[in-house]
């Protein structure tokens, strides 16, 4: 008999050539497997046999799926969201654009989230808000799927409108007024960036590439941001590491005035955009 323990040590190893967190990952899908939390396998149930699903996560794992996918969900801010194939994977620097959206709106009233994916960010600023109500848009109806569970186990589908919308074709604003706070994760990705397998082959290429500089949502985006923004409205932009001077400019072309947040590694991550007085 393989105990739990044993088979954590050997798919350690098995996985230290895939993946920097070896250890964790492994913890991770025999929680999984097992049906129980982390804390749980670790304190109690290291010395069971281990259960037959594990071997196959750890195969999916070797081939460079990420966790989440294995296990179907993230926690983003606390709190849990589902995920697959058909959206981003939420990360830990995004939690900079929410923590940069309630410092500029802890008020909001209406927040829109461009390009909404799973509906991490939107939910997470609804449930921060108490009374906010937001309008998510995503050209993948399938994302939108995802968003809307995530909307029904966090009980916020009530206040969460969700839309099938495109900002590169005309008309996609019509209807939807204006808002106190704007939030997006555009596509930012160069078309010649090495990423890794992870990403590459597992999430979807429509959310990562953006041209040859990364650049070319922004500058479709942000000049259509002022008209969807009240006279206090303020919108907040997830950019790459060394996008923020460039980003910033289309801003300053677009009307607004920026403020740079990083995140917790110290790298530029989140531009805060309020219209200029002048």
């Amino acid at each position: 008999m393989t105990t739990v323990g044993e088979a954590l040590r050997d798919a350690a190893s098995l996985l230290a050539g895939v993946s920097d967190t070896a250890r964790f990952d492994a913890e991770l899908l025999m929680a999984h497997a097992l049906g129980v939390s982390r804390s749980e396998l670790l304190l109690r149930r290291t010395g069971d046999p281990a259960p037959d699903g594990f071997e196959a996560f750890v195969i999916r794992r070797l081939a460079h799926e990420p966790v989440a996918q294995i296990l179907g969900r993230k926690e983003f801010y606390g709190r849990d969201f589902l995920v697959g194939r058909d959206v981003l994977t939420p990360r830990a620097d995004s939690e900079t654009v929410v923590a940069a959206a309630l410092e500029a709106c802890p008020a909001a009233k209406r927040v829109l989230d461009c390009g909404t994916g799973s509906g991490a960010l939107l939910l997470t600023l609804l449930a921060e808000i108490p009374g906010a109500t937001g309008v998510g848009i995503d050209r993948s109806p399938e994302a939108l799927a995802v968003a809307a569970d995530n909307a029904e186990r966090l009980g916020l589908s009530a206040r969460a409108d969700l839309r099938l919308a495109d900002w590169w074709q005309p008309g996609w604003t019509d209807a939807l007024g204006q808002f106190d706070l704007l939030i997006a994760n555009p596509p930012y990705v160069e078309t010649t960036a090495e990423l890794p397998r992870s990403v590459r082959d597992y999430e979807p290429a429509g959310a990562l590439y953006a041209g040859p500089d990364g650049l070319d949502d922004y500058r479709v985006l942000v000049p259509q941001l002022p008209a969807l923004l009240g006279p206090e409205g303020v919108a907040v932009l997830e950019i790459g590491a060394t996008q923020a001077d460039a980003v910033g400019s289309i801003a300053a072309s677009a009307g607004f005035h920026s403020e740079l947040r990083h995140d917790l590694a110290g790298r530029p991550r989140a531009l805060i955009l309020r219209k200029s007085c002048d």
